[in-house]
């Protein structure tokens, strides 16, 4: 209990049990590295503030009054309990990762690549309790204290500190069954010709934005018969045959995988921007549970995400 910013009642406290247990001004004065004069003002604040002598006074000794030695008692105890509270805190920072994690997680992406790999970072992390919010609102991690977000696209918070953890890309693709039934595209325009699944979450949307690798650029507004603001409800379509999708790599991933949806038009790469982040509200004082998820996410994630391999 030496910081200068103590409460002023732990740090007369602090003086009074030095002062006792040294039984010299000048002693406890040099065993907590405080100035005699200051001690001495702390103590007479103390018995000012009590009303009573703890110390009794000589110039060449110092003991305990009746009062002050069942006093020193108490403080002994409130000042080990708050040595023990400091030392649980700075285990937070510095040690065992431990405690509540509040996790913000975008609610398709979390559910396919985040959640089931909790099971596998709780048992790694023992003292790691997790409560997890999937949903595709944009939390606020400062203001609802969550300690750790997986955000997708482009970040504009400059409050906050941001790990790259995975690219991601935008693709078309559609089922074998609808190519097998309407052709393979072979240009951007020939998408006019064909059924298009429209994402509404799209910024583009109805329009469909590519580049090829000669450097054109295409800008083709499609229509088809299903138009929603649910990808995976477009997924599950595309999958089905009822038309061309423009999708992002780790929705479809699972599906590419399997050959239930092949890639189209190949040689364009669509707009996007932005990648795969952990998010976190501040590197300074930043607990070892946050580090630990940040690390063990971004391991998981390397060299290649999972929907890749």
């Amino acid at each position: 209990m030496q910081q200068s910013h103590e409460p002023a009642a732990l740090a007369e406290m602090a003086a009074f049990a030095a002062i006792a247990e040294a039984r010299s001004f000048t002693r406890a004065a040099v065993l907590i590295g405080r100035d005699a004069t200051v001690l001495s003002r702390r103590l007479q604040s103390l018995e000012e503030r009590l009303g009573v002598r703890l110390l009794s006074r000589t110039t060449r000794s110092v003991s305990l009054t009746e009062a002050g030695a069942e006093f020193l008692l108490r403080v002994r105890a409130i000042l080990a309990a708050v040595d023990e509270a400091e030392a649980a805190a700075s285990a937070h920072a510095g040690g065992m990762p431990r405690g509540l994690l509040r996790l913000a997680l975008p609610g398709t992406f979390g559910r396919m690549w985040i959640g089931p790999l909790l099971p596998e970072f709780l048992a790694a992390f023992a003292e790691i309790r997790i409560e997890a919010e999937f949903s595709n609102r944009f939390a606020d991690l400062v203001a609802e204290n969550f300690d750790v977000a997986v955000r997708l696209g482009a970040l504009e918070d400059s409050r906050l500190v941001a790990r790259k953890v995975a690219t991601r890309r935008r693709l078309l693709c559609a089922a074998p069954s609808y190519l097998a039934r309407r052709g393979r595209p072979q240009t951007p325009q020939a998408l006019l010709d064909h059924d298009c699944l429209g994402f509404t979450g799209f910024q583009t949307f109805p329009a469909w934005e590519m580049t090829d690798r000669r450097g054109r650029h295409a800008r083709v507004e499609v229509s088809g018969p299903l138009v929603a603001d649910d990808a995976e409800v477009l997924v599950e379509a595309a999958v089905q045959g009822v038309g061309l999708m423009m999708s992002t790599d780790w929705l479809i991933g699972r599906e590419l995988a399997d050959g239930r949806l092949v890639q189209v038009l190949e040689d364009w790469t669509l707009a996007d921007e932005g990648a795969v982040y952990i998010v976190m509200p501040s590197a300074k004082g930043q607990a070892a549970k946050t580090r630990a998820f940040a690390d063990w996410i971004g391991k998981r994630f390397a060299p290649e995400p999972p929907w890749r391999r």
